[in-house]
């Protein structure tokens, strides 16, 4: 049984949907010796997220940020948490809606991803800066 963590610096992104997965396997645990295992990725931020979805058409993920916008959109006038900018309570919002973590399966070295599948960062600030995020892996040899 192997255990292996690597904290992740990703580079500061502007708000959208960013396909991080190569930026993932090149500075994450090395999951090249891995017969079976879990790739367990948290995000250590409360204004950005992690999902996975479609890794070929860069139109779905200005879909989801422009839908995310709908849902939760800035300057709400319910909201009490301004301080911050009219992009940080609706990060907050969006950021619990998709999660601050991901299992993702581990199988003859690499991610048992979908053919369709990649990470995403879904950085729900303007101008989130980098972002940190913790990766686990656990496995068998």
């Amino acid at each position: 049984m192997i255990w292996d963590q690597t904290i992740i610096t990703l580079r500061p992104r502007g708000r959208g949907f960013h396909l991080i997965t190569e930026e993932v396997l090149e500075a994450g645990p090395k999951l090249t010796h891995c017969q079976v295992g879990l790739l367990h990725l948290f995000i250590q931020h409360t204004s950005a997220s992690l999902a996975v979805n479609e890794n070929a058409d860069p139109d779905v993920r200005g879909d989801m940020e422009r839908h995310f916008n709908v849902m939760v959109p800035e300057s709400a006038p319910h909201f009490e948490h301004t301080l911050e900018g009219p992009d940080d309570m609706p990060a907050h919002i969006k950021s619990v809606l998709i999660g601050p973590s991901l299992v993702l399966p581990v199988s003859d070295g690499q991610l048992a991803l979908g053919t369709w599948q990649g990470i995403y960062l879904c950085e729900h600030r303007n101008q989130g800066g980098a972002r940190q995020v913790v990766a686990t892996l656990q496995g068998r040899w």
